[in-house]
């Protein structure tokens, strides 16, 4: 099934990686190798306690030097060092894939470092919590959740990964690095910085309001707010190397909120009505949707 991958190295033990740990663990029982670094020390301690890697090594290196497969997850703002550092240690046909949120800037920084022996696939999946840490990992974490692979449906190294993905629960499905940054930029990096922005104007409120504002959070509030308790790290690097379409797609949402201000400023119940009906009918069609199999893989 997975020809030529015996050895998986896991670089960066937070909630997504620990969570392909468990995945793996899971659903391949011991039919590879895994090993694990993460820089913190603290987690290369939970992930040995956890007993979802055969080794966690002390260094970099080590970890790498003997794998088929290598996933990166790392902020997307350290990345490119990552990749400097291991570079070195790469044996010969390794596939070496990243989990980051950002495509474009992730190319940008790690390619350089790679020579033409060395396959690398940029990948995000879609799937995440607000916790962070290896302790927040679990194996289904990825099942019936995409996961974007920036490839050619017919490379054989690009299949590997699709059936490794797929093993573990993942919908695999192709795209552009340009497309995938614009697409994430509207349904997901943009709804984390407004949420961001809504606790950071609550913070700001006068002492006694904020309390309120604490004390007295309806669930749509809590609810929405969630993605505020999200990784600080790892936004900072999201929207430092997602920029250009972070920022188009903003400029949209600021005008669309300008417009609103004006229907909500002049009272006009009827224009109201029809932008929330619309936008009450896109929501459930987001719902009904949800996350199917692509339809490439279907006619397989």
């Amino acid at each position: 099934m997975n020809e030529n991958i015996k050895n998986i190295a896991v670089i960066g033990l937070g909630l997504i990686g620990s969570s392909i740990l468990h995945a793996l663990k899971l659903n391949f029982k011991n039919k590879f190798y895994i090993t694990a670094y993460d820089i913190n020390s603290k987690n290369r301690k939970v992930v040995r306690e956890l007993k979802i890697a055969d080794k966690v090594c002390e260094k970099i290196a080590v970890s790498v030097q003997n794998a088929d497969l290598i996933f990166l997850s790392v902020p997307v703002g350290v990345v490119g060092e990552v990749a400097k550092n291991i570079s070195p240690f790469l044996k010969k046909g390794a596939i070496v894939t990243d989990t980051g949120s950002t495509k474009l800037s992730v190319i940008r920084d790690v390619r350089p470092f790679f020579s033409k022996n060395i396959c690398f696939i940029p990948s995000h999946p879609l799937a995440g919590t607000e916790h962070s840490g290896p302790e927040s990992g679990f194996a289904s974490l990825f099942k019936n959740r995409y996961w974007i692979i920036i490839g050619e449906k017919n490379d054989q190294n690009v299949k590997k990964l699709d059936r490794i993905l797929s093993k573990i629960g993942a919908y695999v499905e192709l795209m552009d690095a340009d497309y995938h940054d614009r697409i994430l930029a509207i349904t997901s990096h943009l709804p984390h910085l407004i949420a961001f922005t809504i606790v950071g104007t609550a913070s700001d409120l006068e002492m006694d309001i904020k309390n309120d504002v604490i004390r007295f959070s309806a669930t749509g509030f809590r609810d929405f707010t969630r993605l505020a308790s999200s990784d600080p790290t790892m936004w900072r690097d999201v929207f430092i190397n997602n920029t250009d379409s972070v920022l188009e797609m903003l400029q949209r949402f600021n005008e669309d909120l300008t417009e609103l201000q004006k229907l909500i400023r002049k009272k006009d119940s009827s224009k109201l009505y029809d932008f929330f009906s619309r936008t009450k009918r896109i929501r459930s069609q987001i719902i009904e949707a949800g996350q199917h199999e692509p339809e490439y893989k279907k006619k397989k």
